[in-house]
This record gives C-alpha cells, structure tokens and sequence, in this order.
C-alpha cells in the first residue's frame, strides 16, 4: 500500500452545543442528478488545517476521489466506503468534503464544527478534509442533489477535474470496485501521473 495514499474516517461531529441539525433544513430537497460528464464546479473551502484549498484545482493532474457529505448521519456510509478504500488497497487521493449550508457558516460555528472534526481526525490528516460552507456548498449540492442525503455522494474526477464516476446510492462492494476500474483505467490510459498526497494550495 503505498504510503502516498490519503485516506481518512469522515468522522465528523454536526452536534453543536447539544443540537443535531440536518445540513439542509433550511431548504427543500434539491432533485437529485447524476453529473458524470460535468465539470466540478470551482468551489473554496478550508482543510482541517486552516488552510484554503481550492477544489478541484487542488485534485488537477490525476485521478482523485471526493467523497460529498451532506448530513449528519452520512458518516455511516462514508465510513464504510473509506473501509473499503483501505480493504482494496486503493491508491488514489480521496478527499473529504463536507458542504454546509443553513445557519452554520457563522464564523463562530464554523470554528465549533472544525474543531469538532479535528478532535475525530488524525492531525498528520487533517489536509485531506476540505469543509465547503455557504455558496461553496450550495453550488455542490446543485451539482448532485441532496434527496436521500443519508447517503454519501462519490465522485471520480480525472486530472481536469471533469466527473467520470459517480454514485450516490449508499456504500456497495460492487461499485467500489467498478469506481477503482473506472480510476485505474483512466491513470492507464495516461491521461494523469502516478498519485502523490493531496496538498492545499501553498503547500510545498
């Protein structure tokens, strides 16, 4: 396995001060949309490490794997993906991208929801959880859709940052498999270089 490879738990705590909040109470369901074949959409976020991070320009050059969290509850299902991640021994980036919308992008909340992550997380890990709040997060959730958003969207970008693979039906063996074929074919078709750690910008 190599020791390139970025793969963390989602690990994130959405309670703030004892509340549980749906990311998307404040709004109706977005219809959900398979967007392979699009452009992911220039979005910024920040790392666990307080550093921001441009997406996808910080994936560009090789396959990478987003795994989209709406909910609270979607860290079951991103939990089990990252599992078998490690299980297949994947080696590509994946990326963590929790997107909150409603009344969180607060300057005082977003540092409670940050900090709630950084306590769950691995600090030498922290680079590879990108959190999108307000507008960032509005425009991802269009891409997708957020009906059913228990469960987590996957997204296979290639090294322009265009979506070759997508799914958004809950954790499968099977689709982890066929999204791993989808990634390896792409990096031996040449289209993108061997993977390195996902890096923000400024990084050296």
């Amino acid at each position: 396995m190599s020791s390139r490879r970025r793969i963390v738990l989602f690990g994130i705590a959405l309670a703030v001060g004892g509340v549980t909040a749906s990311l998307t109470s404040c709004s109706s369901p977005i219809p959900n949309r398979d967007p392979t074949g699009d452009a992911f959409p220039p979005v910024r976020g920040e790392s666990l490490e307080g550093r921001q991070v441009e997406l996808p320009a910080a994936v560009s050059g090789e396959p990478a794997i987003l795994m989209v969290g709406y909910l609270q509850r979607t860290q079951f299902d991103l939990d089990r993906w990252t599992l078998g991640f490690v299980q297949a021994e994947a080696d590509i980036r994946v990326i963590e991208v929790p997107a909150i919308v409603g009344w969180f992008p607060s300057t005082f909340l977003r540092g409670t929801i940050d900090d709630g992550m950084r306590a769950g997380i691995p600090a030498e890990d922290w680079n590879a959880v990108v959190t999108l709040y307000g507008d960032d997060a509005e425009r991802v959730q269009a891409l997708t859709g957020t009906e059913d958003g228990g469960n987590g969207r996957i997204l296979l970008l290639d090294e322009r940052g265009r979506i070759r693979w997508f799914w958004d039906q809950g954790y499968s063996p099977k689709r982890l498999l066929e999204l791993l074929e989808v990634a390896n074919g792409l990096r031996t078709a040449g289209t993108a270089p061997s993977p390195t750690s996902p890096t923000a910008p400024g990084d050296s």
